[in-house]
């Protein structure tokens, strides 16, 4: 074998494996005779069913190998001249190395245990209904190896089909935690074991007491080496907080790239150092011929040059003593094997001379709270407290130009390029010690240290929130796989369990990723999913029961002493109950006092809905500031529903200002807040950690 070759064992090998590792199988053994058959088939015991062995079948029904219900023994054996007759027809060539005869076992919950190797995180697990349901349904649950019982069990849990598992209309509950400890002893033999590179167990039978691996499908290959762990070292604080910047490439001519990195950096209130041979001065800065010939240090090397000049200038920028380069040009591991070579060089020069790299292949840098744009984005977004991350420069210039009408401000906007060097874990170590991050977004196309991402990340998304937009399915994780795992469990479903394992709430739009984001960064993580409503508007009172039921959100029953409070102010048409629907004459001053009973009734909510329509009663600038009042006064979650048109526009950039979201679209708003308390780790606003302190 070698490269990618791999080669399935027969089922005896497969279930002595599974033997060894204490996975039940059904009582077996192997016929190379019809009378070999019936006598085994009779030690056995009826019901049995017989499969042919061949390397060269791996569909045993379709190449008429197998029978099933065989009752006696010379049943038995004309099953072995059925088979051995019928699979060299169907399949040519294919040799018989005998006949699996094994208990045929009673009938119980089908369920499949499998596993693939996945390039970017490694041994990947995936749980699912069993048969031919996992492929009809595709109702699975995945889970990046190593894994706790605890987590199997969420496993277990999370699918629809767990219902036949914890017993469906009065059939009798099944052995769940006999499942948990066979799914994680194969786990733990899948993990393990470097020559394993896919299996599947499909069907392991669950009953009552106890469960048997029926069918089990393991492959082998050549041992592989597992890639050896990135060692993370602190990006240079340069990058973060520049004093001076050389942009290398600069040009008087405003259809090249360095003129407009240039003119973005002229507000910059550092130094600020044009490197061009040709010129002594560009757009009114003093030019210089090279980096070296710069008077002062520099902190940050902005290079805009064709790319067979950048490893040259990484050199030079490594004598300068420059901590850090961005570098915008383009190919190299991008376009060509010898661009990846060059890319691989530069990398090198750099780590001789203490350098970092951002990029190549990037946008640039964005720090709205320094004045500094190191891209040739004309546009400059406003300072706030969401960091951007992303691999598309495309992107970046879409979002951010969205983000000015929207009033949407960032800490810092980042490019992440080729990440030769710097990478998302790089950068996530560093902003979850920023004061000016609350939240962080990242678009990603492609992870290149899975298992490093999942490390970093799950320490910092803890106490701060991370949301990821991930683009479509990788090529790389597409190829064709001979098992239902391989089928089921592509790169992007992958990539999804490993952002759920990490606490990384995963945006299915980016419009989504910022409505998650300014939530979060303004109100922290939900302390849980216990919700209340209070609206002046009843459809949208209606309206939000569904949309709680629908996005997993529990709107908690009002109790009595809440009732009898609301009853001395509330007419006597008001709903009593949750949603709270105050009628259509509630003015602010209603809802100031409502507000007040729940901000001395914390301990029975974590998040709170204040839906609100215009009318002639209502003063919305008033509620608005009644609804920040009402956020500053708790440690829960707060989400406005002002919604309308002209009417509530200043109050709802009222609320902006005071970086309190509003949600237009009631759906909107439960989706959103059901997503993030889905995030595993949910901890109150209170106790979330200083974005400063270290992981």
């Amino acid at each position: 074998m070698h490269g990618d070759e791999k080669t399935l064992l027969t089922e005896p090998d497969a279930y002595a494996l599974l033997e060894r590792h204490g996975i039940p199988v059904p009582p077996h053994g192997v016929a190379r005779s019809a009378e070999d058959a019936a006598a085994l088939a009779a030690r056995i015991g009826f019901p049995v069913v017989m499969k042919v062995i061949s390397p060269q079948v791996v569909h045993k029904s379709d190449a008429g190998g197998v029978v099933t219900g065989i009752t006696g023994p010379a049943e038995a054996g004309a099953a072995y001249t059925r088979i051995t007759e019928a699979v060299p027809r169907r399949v040519p060539g294919a040799s018989i190395d005998g006949i699996l005869v094994a208990k045929q076992m009673e009938a119980g919950v089908e369920v499949l245990v499998g596993g693939i190797t996945d390039p970017t995180f490694g041994k990947v697990l995936t749980f699912g209904m069993g048969g031919i349901l996992v492929e009809l349904l595709r109702d699975v649950s995945l889970r990046v190896l190593p894994v706790t019982d605890d987590e199997i069990r969420k496993m277990v849990r999370e699918i629809r089909g767990h219902a036949l598992i914890r017993g469906f209309r009065k059939q009798a509950p099944r052995d769940e935690e006999g499942l948990v400890t066979a799914i994680q002893a194969m786990a733990t033999l899948f993990f393990g074991d470097d020559t394993l590179p896919e299996f599947d167990l499909n069907p392991l039978i669950l009953y009552e007491k106890g469960c048997c691996a029926v069918d089990a499908r393991i492959y082998r290959g050549e041992r592989r080496e597992r890639a050896p762990r990135i060692i993370r070292c602190a990006v240079p604080e340069e990058l973060f907080t520049p004093s001076s910047i050389a942009v290398v490439g600069a040009s008087a001519d405003p259809k090249k790239v360095g003129n407009a990195i240039l003119q973005n950096l002229l507000p910059f209130p550092g130094q600020l150092y044009p490197v061009n041979p040709n010129r002594k001065e560009v757009l009114g800065r003093t030019a210089y011929p090279s980096l070296t010939a710069i008077p002062g240090p520099v902190d940050l090397a902005v290079i805009a040059v064709p790319g067979p000049l950048v490893p040259g200038i990484i050199a030079e920028a490594g004598n300068k003593g420059v901590k850090v380069a961005a570098i915008i040009s383009s190919g190299f591991r991008e376009a060509s094997s010898d661009g990846r070579t060059e890319e691989d060089r530069m990398v090198e020069i750099a780590r001789a001379h203490d350098m970092r790299i951002l990029g190549p292949n990037c946008l640039g840098i964005m720090l709205p709270h320094r004045q500094v744009n190191s891209t040739f984005d004309p546009v400059t977004p406003l300072p706030g407290q969401i960091a951007f991350l992303s691999q598309s420069g495309a992107v970046i210039a879409t979002i951010v130009d969205w983000s000015k009408p929207e009033a949407i401000g960032f800490s810092v906007v980042i490019s992440v390029g080729n990440q030769a060097d710097l990478g998302f874990e790089d950068f996530l170590i560093r902003l979850s010690r920023d004061p000016e991050t609350r939240a962080i977004i990242m678009y990603i196309e492609e992870i290149r240290d899975g298992r490093g991402f999942m490390d970093v990340v799950s320490h910092i998304s803890a106490r701060l929130p991370v949301i990821a937009l991930k683009s479509g399915s990788s090529a790389k994780g597409q190829k064709a796989a001979a098992s239902h795992t391989g089928s089921l469990a592509g790169a992007y479903q992958v990539y999804q369990a490993a952002f759920r394992q990490s606490g990384v709430l995963s945006a299915s739009s980016l419009r989504e990723s910022f409505l998650l984001a300014e939530l979060l960064a303004s109100e922290g993580y939900p302390s849980g999913n216990r919700a209340i409503v209070i609206s002046n508007a009843g459809g949208f009172a209606v309206l939000s029961s569904d949309y709680a039921d629908q996005y997993g959100v529990d709107l908690v029953d009002l109790d009595d002493a809440m009732l009898q409070e609301l009853n001395s102010f509330l007419p006597p048409s008001w709903n009593h109950g949750n949603p709270m629907d105050l009628i259509g004459d509630s003015g602010a001053d209603i809802f100031a006092r409502v507000f007040d009973i729940f901000i001395h009734r914390q301990d029975a909510w974590d998040v709170a809905f204040v839906v609100a329509v215009p009318d002639a009663v209502l003063d919305m600038d008033m509620l608005g500031r009644e609804l920040l009042r009402f956020s500053r006064s708790t440690h829960k979650m707060i989400v406005g529903c002002l919604i309308g048109g002209e009417t509530v526009k200043e109050s709802i950039r009222a609320l902006r200002e005071e970086r309190i979201p509003n949600f237009p679209d009631l759906e909107e708003a439960f989706r959103v807040v059901g997503k993030a308390c889905s995030v595993s780790h949910v901890k109150p606003h209170t106790e979330r950690d200083s974005p400063e302190n270290p992981p």
